[in-house]
């Protein structure tokens, strides 16, 4: 059975404006990305993925062609953030971390695990600001402003 004229005609109306968006979205991130430096928020939580994370910004930096080229901000919340204290903190990761701070990367720490935590913001390697919001609202501040966001 063939369909009736307005199935047909629902299908086309629908595909044209669904068409018209995509195209519109194309056009608006090509004009984010002609704008400027292009933006990433990082999310970090898993402790097993601090080092690979980390691996992942200077990656990052080093594939964009420098620290210049790219606006990140790690936003650390949950068990990873223990990790970034002074006194737990392996030296390999306190040279990486201090590596992608001098790069210009933010780090960003979520105020409502460092209360959990019992952990001042100054316990944690130089570089990090605590994040009042907490860690997932700040993500989600981040994307309305057009970070791209990316949870390795």
């Amino acid at each position: 059975m063939l369909p009736s004229r307005r199935t047909i005609f629902s299908r086309l109306a629908a595909g044209i404006v669904g068409g018209a968006g995509l195209w519109r979205g194309s056009a608006e991130a090509a004009g984010a990305v002609a704008s400027g430096v292009p933006k990433v928020a990082y999310h970090l939580c898993d402790l097993d993925k601090v080092a690979f994370v980390i691996g992942n910004i200077e990656n990052h930096i080093a594939g964009m062609g420098g620290p210049d080229k790219v606006t990140i901000v790690l936003v650390v919340h949950g068990p990873a953030l223990a990790l970034f204290r002074t006194a737990r903190t392996n030296p390999d990761i306190a040279r990486r971390v201090a590596g992608i701070a001098a790069a210009g990367v933010g780090l960003a720490a979520c105020g409502n695990t460092l209360a959990s935590q019992d952990i001042d913001v100054g316990d944690l390697l130089p570089g990090f600001v605590r994040v009042d919001e907490g860690g997932v609202t700040r993500l989600a501040r981040l994307q309305a402003e057009g970070y791209a966001y990316l949870r390795p």
